[in-house]
């Protein structure tokens, strides 16, 4: 699958993959601040963004798709850097390809699986946004305002409504249409919960070791004790750094605290 990307900059290459929902253009705003040191690439992960739909939506099928980016684009080893569910990508792409990671950042997620059970928090959560996504049919409304609106009724947080709206789109003739391909993401939230750490794994066994950094927002319950636990397990020598005052998306809500940390891991 041929990915959709945006490159900035020049150095050595950094890859940039965002979270479930999200796209390439959630980090315009990072990829400004690093391209003076770094080659950055965001990439559009499959069914996101403007890249191809597919019907197959996994760890291991996006750990493929993001090593057939890094030989379609003569990358041989890259920092990569992955938030909520492109971490999870992350995390796969490493334990399957150590030798092309240089080092590797994992922004607010778990690489242990969570509930995918019915009435599970997470279950919750992500059908009742799957949910109001579906209930809005693009090529039915006239402006963003009666999408939002429609959105209001089961998202409340405005913030929430704007990213997720970011993926409503029009095409050349004027009509709206969804950028994310709603339904396969609905058909496999269960693989989005799933953990990245092989079941045959012996505790005693060393996983492929890189320079690792996991970042938890302070607010966020993405990365719990259990979890800590876990990656301090299977990756002891990894960092965890607990960004202040930062939700899930650290890197839109403490910037200058997430570059930081990051230009500190990158140079140290």
């Amino acid at each position: 699958m041929e990915l959709f990307f945006r490159k900035s900059g020049s150095g050595d290459p950094i890859i940039v993959l965002h979270g479930l929902y999200g796209s390439s253009g959630n980090w315009y705003s990072i990829a400004r601040e690093l391209s003076s040191e770094l080659t950055v690439y965001l990439v559009d992960q499959r069914n996101h963004g403007n890249s191809p739909h597919h019907p197959e939506h996994n760890y291991e099928v996006m750990c493929e798709d993001l090593n057939m980016f890094m030989q379609q684009h003569g990358i041989d080893k890259s920092v990569i850097l992955g938030h909520s569910m492109g971490g999870k990508t992350a995390l796969t792409f490493g334990l399957r390809y150590p030798h092309k990671v240089s080092k590797m950042i994992v922004v607010d997620i778990s690489p242990l699986g969570y509930s995918s059970q019915r009435n599970s928090p997470e279950s919750v959560i992500h059908e009742r946004i799957i949910n109001a996504l579906l209930s809005i049919h693009p090529d039915q409304i006239k402006d963003r305002e009666e999408a939002d609106q429609r959105l209001k009724k089961t998202i409340a947080p405005p913030q929430i409504r704007q990213f997720l709206l970011k993926n409503l789109k029009r095409n050349p003739e004027g009509m709206f249409y969804w950028a994310l391909n709603i339904h396969t993401i609905a058909d496999n939230l269960p693989a989005m919960f799933a953990s990245v750490i092989p079941d045959d794994i012996s505790i005693k066994q060393d996983l492929p070791r890189f320079p690792l950094l996991f970042m938890k927002g302070e607010y966020s319950a993405y990365i719990r004790s259990r979890d800590k636990e876990a990656i301090r397990l299977y990756f002891p020598w990894a960092k965890i750094e607990i960004i202040a005052g930062a939700g899930h998306w650290i890197h839109a809500e403490q910037p200058a605290a997430f570059l930081n940390s990051l230009r500190a891991f990158l140079h140290g």
